[in-house]
């Protein structure tokens, strides 16, 4: 889980449901409530441990961990020298799982066609914005990334990663992991890396419970939105770019705009091809998970 959480398009979710443990894991994350405050008060530690499935959620989460540093170092560099070819992977994988998710709704009718649009357009107009293209450095604006990203982990399909590319932190974050990985454990980076994962712990808490109220109530609705944000933001990751402010030496102070390729020579028939790699992989995997599903049901 911790290798698909940080590549975009591949959702942490959709590999808890190919690996068999989805519903323990939300089950788990649900039961962090008032009856769990109540039991760690009166100090009934192997009660509360029991409440929270707390050797399954410390398993998983030394699993996540070791997997998000793994991969930390390996992404951070393709972003650097490797841009075009990665975020054409990185289109490839999110394509797909718009894909998966509008092909989950099973009636279309038009709600779910008008949040479709709107969370396309909305998605393609906000990603657009100069504040996500070059965001702010503000340490609560890493608490808000680490909020909102972390919700991908109990959506099936919706990755953690792609959203944090959106809000214009994922190579800032992963070169973060990188740094204190490698041993760099200045305050600064400390502190940003805590922030971050305090505000992953906060959206777990809070936001998974809204999510799951959506999903429950309006749950073609919701994912007929969650869907057009996804399409409307492969804007931000769209592999064929010009660079408008060639002077400028920082990365993250860039202009860049979309092209298309004016000739398919050989980068741009790689990117192509890993494209489309990429989706196929995504769309096997979910076959998988929706096999793994039937026999379970059937199981039970």
């Amino acid at each position: 889980m911790g290798a698909a959480d940080i590549v975009p398009g591949v959702s942490g979710g959709t590999v808890a449901l190919i690996l068999g443990i989805y519903n323990r894991l939300v089950t788990a994350v649900s039961r962090f409530d008032r009856e769990l405050v109540r039991h760690v008060a009166n100090r009934r530690w192997r009660v509360a441990a029991e409440h929270v499935d707390l050797r399954f959620v410390v398993a998983l989460g030394a699993g996540i961990l070791i997997g998000i540093g793994g991969l930390a170092f390996l992404m951070h560099y393709l972003l650097e020298h490797q841009a075009r070819h990665t975020n054409g992977v990185f289109f490839g994988l999110i394509l797909a799982s718009g894909l998966i998710v509008a092909r989950s709704i099973s009636k279309w009718t038009v709600p779910q066609i008008v949040a479709l649009a709107s969370g396309t357009i909305g998605a393609y107009l906000v990603v657009g914005l100069k504040t996500f293209q070059n965001p702010p450095d503000g340490l609560w604006y890493l608490f808000l990334c680490g909020m909102i990203g972390i919700c991908a982990m109990i959506l099936p399909g919706i990755s953690g990663a792609f959203i944090l590319l959106i809000l214009g932190k994922y190579k800032a974050i992963t070169g973060l992991l990188r740094e204190v990985l490698k041993g760099s454990w200045e305050l600064e980076k400390l502190l940003a890396v805590a922030v971050f994962c305090a505000g992953c712990l906060c959206g777990l808490l809070a936001f998974s419970r809204v999510l799951r109220w959506l999903l429950a109530r309006y749950e073609a609705v919701t994912l007929a939105t969650l869907c057009g944000l996804m399409l409307g933001s492969l804007r931000k990751i769209w592999p064929f770019k010009i660079d408008r402010t060639p002077d400028e030496p920082k990365l993250n102070l860039k202009r860049f705009e979309n092209v298309l390729p004016e000739a398919l020579d050989g980068s741009t028939a790689l990117t192509i091809g890993l494209a489309v790699l990429a989706l196929v992989l995504v769309l096997w995997l979910e076959a998988k998970s929706r096999r793994g599903r039937m026999v379970e049901t059937l199981g039970a």
